[in-house]
């Protein structure tokens, strides 16, 4: 592996410690938690704000309280459209200091180093602070990007925090006009192209000692809710074989799932939540209630494991006689990274001396709202700790950092559309 430059390596550097600072703003002492429209949520709008400024940006904010950062195109093609990056800088609960924040601060990083030359291109570069993407607050995700899409549902406004604030009130409160949003779209004909630097978020590249990769597609995903009801009863007298137990159904049914979604390359399933309502040790469970989510790189592989797991679902109730309401919560087509695009990342990865790895996205991004309106592309970052993320333990390295921006820098100068 080639030694990275000089001013590479002082990007990844100020990335590192812009990440610890903006891990300061918080909303809970010890751990990075940073939702919607927060006092923090602003603190950190406005430190993000700073930096572009710095950097020789124009600074703006729409009205879904998206941070927008525009470096000005060479004399000559200010009407061009724009080659545009991003990430969001909410968090969830308890969380990291890279997820998202790292696609907004290493763009930042390497706009300064241009701008302290004197380089500009054929084309502006814009940088988004997508403001909302993980859904913590108002339990509806992609805000920031879907306002930039013209894809935001405003049937969302109405949604209510912990607190009972609407989205709604909480935008007015901060000064945004949720009436406005429309205005906050942008036209296709206005971005070039668009490319997020994101951590993994897995192990992939962390165990096959590579910093980077290029992402193929973002998985498309379908979510389910599940209530099971059988027959409590009490666990020293019911015999096994009348048993109507809610929770072994569950359990049988999550082990069907794992099975089907082995062995086949980008096939996930879980059952994250599993829960039995006022269970106690001797009562054979008469409810329980559990989720699904089950995802895949191309769209029919997944279609066919939720057929799959439907039906064996409905022969595992039946069997077991017990009854079950399957609500569906989630569903969201895969989104493909533009081939050209790849291709551009992969060539700036070898030219920085790299070895190429290609790799799909099992975590969704602001990329796939974006990708109404462009094309997208995907950088990925190796991350450490077994590739941990949306946790305090996600970490990544100063050196990965560098070798990010070095390869970023290298595909915004030779991009094109």
């Amino acid at each position: 592996m080639k030694t990275v430059p000089e001013q590479y390596l002082s990007c990844g550097q100020e990335i590192m410690r812009r990440a610890e600072a903006l891990a300061v703003h918080t909303e809970a002492a010890g751990m990075m938690t940073r939702t919607y429209l927060t006092p923090m949520h602003h603190a950190a709008a406005r430190q993000l704000s700073e930096w572009m400024r710095t950097a020789g940006m124009q600074v703006r904010r729409d009205d879904a309280g998206n941070v927008i950062g525009r470096y000005e195109a060479a004399p000559g093609h200010e009407n061009a459209a724009a080659l545009v990056t991003g990430s969001h800088f909410d968090t969830v609960r308890n969380g990291g200091n890279y997820d998202g924040n790292l696609g907004i601060l290493l763009p930042v990083s390497c706009i300064a180093e241009w701008h302290r030359a004197g380089r500009r291109f054929p084309f502006p570069v814009e940088v988004i602070g997508f403001a909302e993407e993980e859904g913590v607050r108002f339990k509806a995700t992609l805000l920031g990007s879907r306002a930039v899409a013209g894809t935001f549902d405003k049937s969302v406004l109405d949604n209510l925090d912990e607190q009972g604030n609407s989205m709604r009130d909480v935008m007015r409160a901060a000064g945004f006009d949720p009436d406005r949003l429309d205005a906050s779209a942008w036209q296709p004909a206005a971005v070039a192209a668009f490319v997020e630097v994101h951590i993994e978020q897995g192990p992939l590249l962390l165990n096959e000692a590579l910093p980077v990769g290029v992402v193929t597609a973002i998985s498309g995903a379908t979510r389910f809710m599940a209530e099971l009801q059988g027959l409590a009863g009490h666990a020293g007298t019911v015999p096994m074989h009348m048993r109507r137990d809610a929770a072994m159904t569950a359990a049988e049914i999550g082990l069907y799932i794992e099975q089907r979604c082995s062995g086949r390359p980008g096939l996930v399933g879980t059952m994250g939540i599993m829960e039995v309502p006022n269970g106690a040790a001797n009562v054979v469970p008469g409810s329980a209630r559990f989720s699904i989510d089950i995802r895949a790189e191309q769209d029919g592989v997944r279609e066919d494991a939720v057929a799959d797991v439907e039906a064996e679902i409905a022969r595992i109730c039946a069997r077991r006689n017990v009854a079950i309401t399957l609500r569906k919560t989630h569903q969201a087509g895969s989104v493909p990274c533009a081939d050209h695009l790849q291709q551009q990342l992969a060539n700036a990865i070898e030219a920085c001396g790299l070895p190429l790895r290609r790799l799909p996205s099992g975590a969704g991004h602001d990329a796939m709202a974006i990708a109404a309106i462009a094309d997208v592309a995907m950088l990925f970052v190796r991350c450490g700790n077994g590739g941990i993320s949306h946790h305090p333990d996600e970490i990544m390295t100063e050196e990965d950092a560098a070798i990010a921006a070095q390869v970023f820098s290298r595909f915004v100068e030779s991009f094109a559309a």
